[in-house]
């Protein structure tokens, strides 16, 4: 595997760590500033809403620059934004630099899916897509317990100069690891052919796989605590236990997902999707059972973000002409999905319906992306 995969996998791992540690530190971030919690929730909303607009925006603007320069710029504004958080002096400026700093969010991952598309063999695209995403499952791992005990135990104003540290190495990896390539190599660079681009069904389709799957995954997710301790009836303190080892779970089925994703990509991605039906369908059943809940959760983890590499590799696939816009819009079409699973689940809540509902909803939400990549698999005609 090219050693630019690691150079990319390190600035994902910095970046991620950066949009979920601060559910870590909130409470002594509110604390510090003056604000109440749920005003303090506006730094997580409005950065998704900056992941999902700055990708497509930015794609708009870039599609003849080269993607290495592209890269650096994207890391370099990570790390001098996260410096102007840890320096914030109101609650404001610090809204703003994070802000700031989601609008490359979305470009980035766009940008070095592409790259690590380019720098391997045509038979291992799938991993190496696997592996810059997995930046973002580790980080839920290692870097977001890891930057919460910094901000509890010394200032969140440290775990943000922690952050700004890892996206200076970052930087350093990129520029001397990734490969240099020419303005616009393996694109046309014309805006029009990459909105062209996703009117081709494969593109579309998967697309459409992701939010079907995503909205689904973070209506159970959001509220997986309450699930597991108010319907299940485990105990508070086994709840970290087990997001550690769903965090565990997504990154071995992000590797696992890649790799026979190379094998057989729509196979893999039908495969993963089924079994996905299957586990919602026993949540909803054994919701009320502790230790099978637990079970399940940790399945569900693997499965959960299995499906991520093969739909991204597909999308890369079928878009090397113009990839830009398309690459962009997977963050975004990520982050629309986990703001709209949230509000469904909450609504459902609020509705009457309980946290025992919510297994049901992936269940039909996994079963329609599940009818979608069938329907595109049949419309590719026989495989050669």
């Amino acid at each position: 595997m090219s050693p630019a995969i690691f150079a990319l996998f390190a600035a994902a791992f910095a970046i991620g760590t950066s949009e979920f540690v601060i559910a870590g530190i909130l409470p002594a971030l509110s604390s510090d500033l003056s604000i109440s919690i749920p005003t303090a929730g506006l730094l997580v909303s409005l950065y998704a809403l900056g992941v999902a607009v700055g990708g497509p925006l930015l794609a708009a603007f870039t599609g003849k620059a080269p993607r290495k320069r592209l890269l650096l710029i994207y890391v370099g504004v990570f790390a001098v934004g996260y410096v102007a958080c840890a320096l914030a002096p109101t609650f404001e400026t610090l809204l703003l630099a994070r802000l700031f700093v989601s609008l490359i969010h979305g470009a980035y991952f766009g940008t070095a899916m592409i790259v690590a598309t380019s720098v391997v063999a045509d038979n291992r695209r799938s991993l190496a897509v696997a592996l810059v995403l997995s930046g973002l499952t580790v980080a839920n791992v290692v870097g977001v317990p890891l930057g919460a005990f910094i901000g509890n135990g010394f200032g969140w104003r440290f775990t943000f100069w922690a952050v700004a540290a890892l996206g200076v190495a970052s930087f350093a990896a990129v520029a001397l690891i990734v490969p240099r390539d020419s303005a616009g190599a393996g694109s046309s660079g014309s805006f029009l052919a990459e909105i062209r681009v996703l009117g081709r069904e494969p593109v579309w389709s998967s697309l459409a796989v992701i939010a079907l799957q995503t909205i689904g995954q973070f209506a159970v997710f959001t509220y997986i605590a309450p699930l597991l301790t108010d319907v299940a009836g485990l105990p508070l303190a086994i709840v970290p236990i087990l997001l550690v080892l769903f965090g565990v779970g997504s990154t071995l089925g992000v590797l696992i997902g890649g790799r026979l994703a190379d094998w057989n990509l729509m196979g893999t991605l039908i495969g993963v999707l089924a079994l996905q039906v299957v586990t919602y369908g026993l949540m909803a059943v054994f919701v009320g059972s502790g230790w099978a809940m637990a079970a399940l959760v940790l399945i569900w983890g693997a499965l959960a973000f299995a499906f991520g590499s093969p739909v991204q590799a597909r999308i890369l696939k079928n878009t090397t002409d113009a990839p830009l816009l398309a690459a962009s819009l997977i963050p975004s079409a990520f982050n629309i999905s986990i703001a709209g699973g949230a509000a469904l689940g909450g609504g459902l809540i609020q509705g009457g319906y309980g946290y025992a509902s919510l297994p049901w909803v992936g269940l039909v939400t996994a079963a329609a992306a599940l009818a979608v990549a069938v329907w595109s698999r049949a419309q590719s005609g026989p495989r050669r």
